[in-house]
């Protein structure tokens, strides 16, 4: 038996990876949370499948219970997100969402050319729930100072941030469009 490694031994590197394909939400109602991305974020719906429920395959291959069914919907919001939405169907489904504070706590955020518009149509949209107001980063942290942003839920509780990082001096090298292009030219060349 092989001893485990400790927190301060290096991990193996996973080789090939290339970039994050998607991003897979579980939500109550596929439906309201296809129209809430369509409608309200400018998502394309892709495509839908289904699978389960399936005793053996299901609890393997998705940890989830034996009786488990999933019906999931694929979306694309260019320039760079793909959103895969999974509804379930168990006799063991719990409904609550991990706060943010939680293991398993998470968010998605978007980029918005300004905050205080986006703000004002959210507040049209019924169900959705704005955190306070329009925040912005000052000297807490500094690279960042500038940033405005806020945090609001879903209809259905799913925990979203909308930010606007074009008033910030010097911000970190953060993912964006300058590495989509080359992304692809990298794609590019070692398809030929």
């Amino acid at each position: 038996m092989t001893a485990p490694k400790s927190a301060g031994d290096e991990l193996p590197r996973i080789p090939g990876v290339r970039w994050a394909d998607h991003i897979a939400l579980t939500v109550p109602d596929l439906d309201e949370a296809v129209r809430f991305f369509v409608e309200a974020l400018g998502a394309e719906e892709l495509y839908r499948s289904t699978r389960g429920p399936d005793a053996t395959f299901m609890p393997e291959n998705f940890d989830v219970p034996q009786d488990a069914a999933l019906t999931l919907a694929m979306l694309r919001m260019p320039p760079n997100l793909n959103v895969e939405l999974f509804e379930w169907a168990t006799s063991e489904r719990r409904m609550e969402h991990p706060r943010h504070s939680d293991a398993g706590g998470h968010h998605l955020c978007f980029v918005v050319d300004d905050v205080d518009e986006a703000v004002a149509v959210l507040r049209e949209i019924p169900g959705v729930r704005l955190l306070g107001d329009r925040k912005e980063v000052a000297g807490d942290s500094p690279r960042v100072a500038g940033n405005r942003w806020t945090y609001f839920l879903t209809p259905w509780g799913l925990l979203m941030e909308i930010v606007d990082r074009s008033r910030v001096a010097n911000p970190p090298r953060l993912v964006g469009p300058a590495d989509w292009t080359s992304a692809s030219e990298d794609l590019t060349r070692k398809d030929q």
